[in-house]
């Protein structure tokens, strides 16, 4: 099995990862831009979108899901641009698989340990009665008492699509992401051990300015474990800034990768 993927373009190799309870989709408009100029392979993380169910979220084994899928592709080397969880999984490729990696793009999460705040999210989900509603409006009401903010509801609601019963199921494999949460919220370490060393490559972290993901206190880790990585800010965007600010994010990403 083989993570579920999308390309795009010609031309040099870029991986796009998407966050939690994400899909590729969900960089739809970075890909596009990014295919002018590039060869773009968007995938789905393991447990997310179409791609296989299977138990286990440590950064260790979804970095080790990218390279299975470059060898798949026969990707020898690639620039890596990775969002909020996709962010950590593409630096733990940097680190694990050096060789592999030329230019990596971290938008918005910082290699650290962060406190658990999506427990309500996945409550929510888990307490959606897929059985008897017929329309996503039923899903979004339900979901309403856990989740205040329509647009966070309308993300997540991407997850459910109907099944050959006729029933709405979610593509994402919830329990296996609950099981899997704690291993998510974990920081990003060098493991001497497995003789891995800092990632000398060039680095961009992208901040979404109304964001509290990336603080001043992050950066003495950032520089230890990615000596060469310089950051920018988008001021007026939040977590989700690559679709709040496209062109900008799109923009700072080709100018770094130029």
């Amino acid at each position: 099995m083989h993570l579920n993927y999308q390309q795009l373009g010609q031309g040099e190799n870029i991986v796009l990862i998407h966050g939690l309870f994400g899909s590729l989709e969900n960089l739809n408009m970075v890909a596009k831009s990014l295919s002018q100029h590039y060869c773009v392979t968007s995938i789905d993380v393991r447990n997310h979108g179409n791609s296989f169910h299977r138990e286990g979220m440590c950064y260790k084994d979804l970095a080790q899901d990218v390279i299975s899928l470059l060898d798949d592709l026969s990707i020898e080397s690639c620039h890596i641009l990775g969002h909020s969880m996709g962010g950590k999984i593409a630096m733990q490729v940097a680190l694990s698989f050096s060789k592999r990696v030329k230019k990596l793009i971290v938008a918005d999460i910082a290699p650290v340990k962060y406190p658990a705040h999506h427990l309500t999210i996945i409550q929510g989900l888990q307490a959606i009665d897929l059985v008897n509603i017929k329309k996503r409006k039923d899903a979004d009401d339900q979901l309403a008492i856990y989740v205040e903010n329509v647009g966070v509801r309308q993300f997540l609601l991407r997850n459910l699509s109907l099944n050959a019963q006729g029933q709405f199921a979610f593509k994402c494999n919830l329990t296996n992401i609950e099981q899997g949460y704690q291993e998510i919220m974990q920081g990003i370490e060098i493991n001497v051990n497995n003789n891995e060393k800092p990632f000398v490559g060039e680095t961009l972290f992208i901040k979404g300015g109304s964001s509290d993901y990336i603080l001043p206190a992050h950066q003495s880790i950032i520089n230890t474990i990615f000596p060469n990585a310089k950051a920018k800010i988008i001021q007026g965007a939040g977590h989700w800034l690559h679709a709040e600010k496209t062109v900008a994010f799109n923009k700072l990403v080709l100018d770094f990768l130029n």
